[in-house]
């Protein structure tokens, strides 16, 4: 603050000086005096001298930038206030002058409770004050400084500026500003659960830093997958998991992660690697192992410290080298139900994320107590017991996670039936049907765990359960436990009969306008849920009811629709109720193809590419029937699908290829048409040089091969020998699998047959002569294979270059050798082969 010992005003006058924003009383500018430099008539001289205690007024010279002098207040010491003198002063300055030289300190008053604050401020002098609530040049908008009090130390409310000048009592010298919280008390420690006499652990109690009153997990960002840390009362809640839309394409699921209680940071874990070298120096595991014996009083209390212990990671080895898990598991056959709990804690808790403790406990035999006491209290319904159940299951869960053999160990144990007779009679009990849907999601994925399943009403629990869920994750864990299970026909069947398609069928028309995140999931996952429920054959045919079911037509409305999840499950459940020709006839016969082609028409461009996946797929099973050929090629689905004959998606491209090689089985003119266009088999050839796409490069070597055997034309034979595509026929015929290489020949034999001229150059160049010897002469051929290569053979001696390559081989020695082969067709064409090249030679 200015004083007449500091010095001088450097801003501008209407500006800020020193740091506070200064108050002004005058309205106008007004012209500059020549005496102005001179002090006011009692005012003393600017000098020196320190400030007085009191309120006094100070003048000083004007700046060079200003045309008046300038007059400061010193009011009480703690303010300070300019006021700019004019050459006429109006009666606005003239009443704030006297009200200036008229303040006068108030007399002491008893020191009162600030509102804010509500501490003890002691009261000061009057002072000038530039709004309510002023401090130092400051003010505050809290309740202090709004009832015109200062001193506020809550710092809740931001500083205003001054906006008019008033004199009011002042309460403290100390400008507003927020004052530091006052700092925690260390928590308590908690007692020692041990006798006085044992020294070791209080010595490790007073060495250990006190733990805050949250709970401990693992240290790390995230815990380990599957798994979760036994609390008392508490329960994992499972991600959802992402369901394939396409059922023939779905992968094995992964094992699903669990939330742990709560994450540390990595001072957190600096914090628990120090702790744990403590504990570990401090000998304090090895002495637990003396405590836990059942006719102890402290044996539930040391149980509690052990699993609140092996919360931290660094210290569940420790624990297992300590011998603790041997004493642990024989408490498991105490009466004593805390005990009981305390102890499963501490053994879920050390079987989490280790497998030093897993082998510990299966070696000490804990899992059969466990199960055994789940059988024997599963009857039970007292809430205590509840806990206790969801304790052990939990521990189950942490004990058998990503370890097949354990959760082999597990099923043979009987774990599936006694944990749905748990589910059953528990189900109202969230926690435990938490624990109890989390160990089936794990065991589910196991093939052998599908027997015992099916076995069990399991499909009834489940659907029970899941009628009475409302909230959003609890139907998601339901889900995550009914994909792995309907993987299985029986299961399939049982979650038919007990309803579930309703339900799914239910949620699909609840969520179908919604945009939510959550409800479009949900919709994903129940729409996939359906389709892989109608994989299985009696499942499907139920739900299929002759092509008048509720359910079947349900799916039928789901084409037209204008929503892509639904779109995609309807053409994926046509797809699936055509596995049977009776289904295709009927459907097609009640129009299915011309929906289909709409749906493929609404997705020809930038279209969704598994909808059109999808509805490939369909129209492809329901070409299978020969009386749906003719029907669908009226129909015009040929030119529906080769409007995709551009698209470059893999899967796009192999469901076309299939599509158009069953339309063409047995349809010469279908085929012959095909096969005369140039865009097509040009894009054919193509497609078989795709090595990184196996699917599609053998479909499109299957439908070269296709085109020529369904037709029998020269046209087609030509545009195919003009395209390239002979070299790719011959390279078919090496293939791994029989029928492919079967269709190979025949189509090569019909070329050699038809234009052995026009194609004789590829096939001389393809090495077709030595192809066909090794497959003669390799005795794993099998028997059409070998036919049909000497039926090649006959027909290929036309050519003089071929010709010549046949003898240089000395085919003779390994056709001769095929008179005596076990098949009776090999053998006679062996012989006209035989005398064929005979005569030839």
């Amino acid at each position: 603050m200015a004083t007449n010992n500091q010095r001088p005003p450097s801003g501008p006058p209407d500006g800020p000086e020193n740091g506070r924003p200064s108050a002004s009383v005058s309205q106008r500018r007004w012209p500059r005096r020549p005496d102005s430099s001179e002090p006011p008539p009692g005012c003393p001289p600017p000098g020196p001298a320190p400030p007085p205690p009191e309120s006094s007024l100070h003048y000083s010279q004007p700046s060079r930038v200003g045309r008046r002098p300038v007059l400061r207040w010193w009011a009480g010491g703690v303010g300070v206030v300019t006021l700019r003198l004019a050459l006429r002063p109006g009666p606005g300055f003239r009443k704030a002058m006297r009200r200036l030289f008229r303040a006068r300190p108030p007399p002491l008053r008893r020191a009162r409770r600030s509102p804010s604050t509500c501490r003890n401020t002691p009261t000061l002098p009057l002072r000038l004050a530039g709004h309510p609530g002023v401090g130092g040049g400051r003010c505050c908008a809290c309740p202090a400084g709004r009832a015109g009090r200062t001193g506020c130390a809550s710092g809740r409310a931001p500083f205003r500026p001054p906006q008019r000048l008033r004199c009011l009592p002042a309460r403290s010298r100390v400008r507003c500003r927020p004052r530091p919280p006052p700092p925690c008390p260390a928590p308590p420690r908690p007692q020692s659960l041990v006798p006085a006499a044992a020294a070791p652990l209080a010595a490790a109690a007073a060495a250990a830093p006190a733990a805050p009153p949250r709970r401990p997990t693992p240290a790390g960002p995230y815990p380990a997958a599957g798994e979760t840390e036994i609390e008392e009362g508490y329960s994992a809640v499972p991600p959802a998991r992402e369901t394939s839309a396409s059922p023939s394409r779905r992968s094995k699921a992964t094992s699903r992660r669990f939330a742990s209680p709560s994450r540390l940071s990595t001072l957190g874990s600096n914090m628990d690697m120090e702790t744990s070298e403590k504990i570990q120096g401090s000998g304090i595991l090895q002495l637990f192992s003396s405590l836990l014996i059942p006719q102890s009083s402290c044996t539930a209390k040391v149980a509690n410290i052990i699993a609140e212990v092996a919360k931290n990671e660094f210290m569940r080895i420790p624990c297992v080298d300590a011998g603790l898990i041997s004493p642990l598991v024989q408490l498991l056959n105490s009466k004593d139900q805390e005990v009981l709990l305390q102890t499963g804690r501490a053994l879920g808790n050390i079987c989490y994320d280790s497998h030093e403790g897993r082998n510990a406990v299966d070696q000490a035999g804990g899992a059969q107590i466990v199960i055994d006491h789940l059988r024997s209290l599963c009857s039970i319904t007292d809430p205590a017991n509840e806990k206790l159940l969801t304790v052990f299951c939990g521990m189950l869960m942490n004990y058998s996670n990503e370890n097949d053999s354990l959760q082999a160990q597990l099923i043979n144990m009987g774990v599936i039936p006694t944990l749905v007779t748990l589910l059953g009679i528990h189900y109202q009990n969230a926690a435990l049907t938490e624990m109890c849907l989390i160990a089936f999601g794990n065991l589910a994925e196991l093939e052998s765990s599908k027997e015992q399943f099916a076995s069990t009403n399991i499909a009834e629990e489940m659907v029970k359960l899941f009628k009475k869920q409302i909230e959003h994750d609890k139907r998601e864990m339901i889900f995550e436990v009914l994909a792995p299970l309907a993987e299985n026909d029986a299961i399939k069947l049982q979650l038919v009969e007990a309803g579930l398609v309703e339900c799914l069928l239910e949620i699909v028309q609840q969520k179908v306008d919604s945009d939510k995140e959550d409800d479009v999931a949900e919709l994903k996952t129940a729409s996939d849920l359906m389709v892989l429920l109608l994989l299985g054959d009696e499942s499907m045919q139920k739900l299929f009811e002759g092509g008048k079911g509720n359910v079947f037509q349900r799916v039928l409305s789901w084409i037209p629709s204008n929503n892509h999840q639904l779109q995609l499950a309807g053409a994926l459940a046509i797809a699936n109720f055509a596995r049977n020709d009776g289904n295709c006839i009927h459907m097609v016969d009640n129009g299915i193809v011309e929906k289909l082609m709409d749906l493929l028409d609404r997705h020809v461009e930038d279209g969704n590419v598994t909808v059109q996946h999808a509805a490939l797929s369909a129209l492809r099973n329901l070409a299978i029937p020969v009386v749906n050929k003719a029907k669908m090629l009226s129909a015009g689905v040929t030119e529906a699908v080769l409007k995709f004959l551009k698209s470059e998606m893999p899967p796009v491209q192999f469901k076309l290829l299939g599509t158009l090689r069953m339309l063409i089985d047995a349809q010469a003119e279908a085929a012959e048409q095909l096969g005369k266009n140039i865009k097509l088999v040009e894009r054919l050839v193509e497609w078989c040089e795709a090595k990184d796409h196996a699917g599609v490069m053998g479909e499109s070597n299957r439908l070269l091969s296709a085109l020529i055997r369904h037709s029998k034309s020269k046209d087609v034979i030509k545009t195919i020998v003009q395209s390239g595509g002979i070299k790719h026929l011959v390279t078919m015929a090496t293939s791994e699998h029989v029928i492919m290489q079967n269709e190979a020949l025949v189509a090569l034999a019909l070329i050699a047959a038809l234009e052995l001229d026009t194609a004789e150059k590829d096939l001389e160049s393809a090495k077709l002569v030595q192809i066909l010897h090794k497959l003669l002469a390799d005795e794993r051929s099998a028997p059409e294979i070998k036919y049909n290569s000497m039926v090649l053979i006959c027909a290929l001696m036309g050519s003089e270059s071929l010709h010549k390559e046949v003898q240089d081989l000395a085919f003779l020695d390994v056709v001769s050798k095929l008179r005596s082969h076990e098949n009776k067709s090999v053998a006679q064409q062996a012989s006209l082969t035989e005398q064929r090249l005979t005569v030839e030679s």
